[in-house]
C-alpha cells in the first residue's frame, strides 16, 4: 500500500501572496511544511505540487521533489489529483492514498499524519477523511479564515463553512466547536472522482474543497487530534507562528529521515 504526500503550494493567494515562500524563522514556509512530512513514518515520498518555477526550485534546492501542475486550479484537491497522475506517470508506481497538507500548515507535527494514515488504512469503507481539531476561542470560531465543520453522531461530516456553526445565538449549553484541519487522506481513485465532480455551489459560496463531496453524496469521515497547531493564513498569522515555533524540537530533526 503506497501512501504519498502532496503539499499544494502558490504563490497567488489573494489573501497573503506568495506565502509559501514567505520566511519562519528563516526558512520559507514551505520548507518547515516539506521537512516535516517527510519525518512523518507513514509516508512512503513526499511532493510538493505547484504552478510556480520560485517554488519548486526551493524545493528541489533543499533535496524535495516537486510535481509542476497547472495554474488554473482553484483547489488545492484539484492540483492534488492531477499532481497523482503526474508523479505516477514519472515513477511507474501506482499511487494507493494520497495525503493532502496544505502548505499553509507549518507547525504540523509528523504523529498528526501518521494518525490521519492509520485511521484511513483501518476503514475499509473509508474513501476521504479529513483531521479535525476543537476550537479554543470564541474569536477562532468567528474567524472567516477557519474553516468549521458539524459532525454527524456517528463523526462524519455534515457540512463546512467559514461562519460560526454551529450557532451559539439560542443555546446556553456548550457548543461542539471544530475546525477542519488542511490534512486530509484520499483513496486515489476517489480523488481523482473528486477532480472529476462538477464544481458545486455550496462549495463556491463557501471557498471550501470538501463541500464538493457531501452535495455529490459521498462521505467525509472526521479523525480528531488533540495537537493543537495554527495555520497561516494572514502576515499577523505568520508572526504568531514564528514566535509559537521557536525552540521547536521537530526543526533540528529536518533532514534526519
Amino acid at each position: 500500500m503506497t501512501v504519498c504526500g502532496i503539499i499544494p503550494a502558490r504563490l497567488a493567494s489573494t489573501r497573503f501572496p506568495d506565502k509559501p515562500l514567505a520566511p519562519i524563522l528563516g526558512m520559507p514556509m514551505i520548507g518547515h511544511v516539506y521537512h516535516r512530512c517527510c519525518l512523518a513514518e507513514s509516508l512512503d515520498a513526499v511532493w510538493v505540487a505547484t504552478c510556480d518555477e520560485p517554488i519548486a526550485d526551493y524545493v528541489v534546492s533543499i533535496g524535495g521533489r516537486a510535481v509542476m501542475t497547472s495554474d488554473s486550479h482553484e483547489r488545492a484537491s484539484d492540483r492534488a489529483a492531477e499532481a497523482v497522475l503526474k508523479i505516477e506517470e514519472s515513477g511507474g508506481t501506482r499511487v494507493d492514498w494520497v495525503a493532502l497538507i496544505q502548505g499553509d500548515e507549518p507547525m504540523i507535527v509528523p504523529a498528526m499524519i501518521d494518525a490521519l494514515v492509520r485511521s484511513a488504512l483501518g476503514d475499509e469503507g473509508a474513501e476521504y477523511v479529513n483531521l479535525v481539531e476543537r476550537i479554543a476561542t470564541q474569536e477562532e470560531f468567528e474567524d472567516p479564515n477557519t474553516v468549521k465543520i458539524v459532525a454527524d453522531l456517528q463523526g462524519y461530516a455534515m457540512y463546512l463553512s467559514r461562519e460560526p456553526i454551529p450557532s451559539r445565538k439560542k443555546y446556553a449549553g456548550d457548543v461542539p466547536m471544530l475546525k477542519q484541519l488542511g490534512m486530509i487522506m484520499f483513496e486515489r481513485d476517489a480523488l481523482l472522482a473528486y477532480a472529476a465532480m462538477e464544481p458545486t455551489p455550496l462549495e463556491i459560496i463557501e471557498s471550501v474543497d470538501m463541500d464538493r463531496l457531501l452535495e455529490h453524496g459521498k462521505r467525509l469521515k472526521l479523525v480528531e487530534t488533540t495537537v493543537s497547531t495554527k495555520a497561516v493564513d494572514t502576515p499577523e498569522d505568520l508572526r504568531e507562528v514564528e514566535r509559537l515555533m521557536r525552540g521547536d524540537p521537530l526543526i533540528a530533526r529536518y533532514g534526519s529521515r
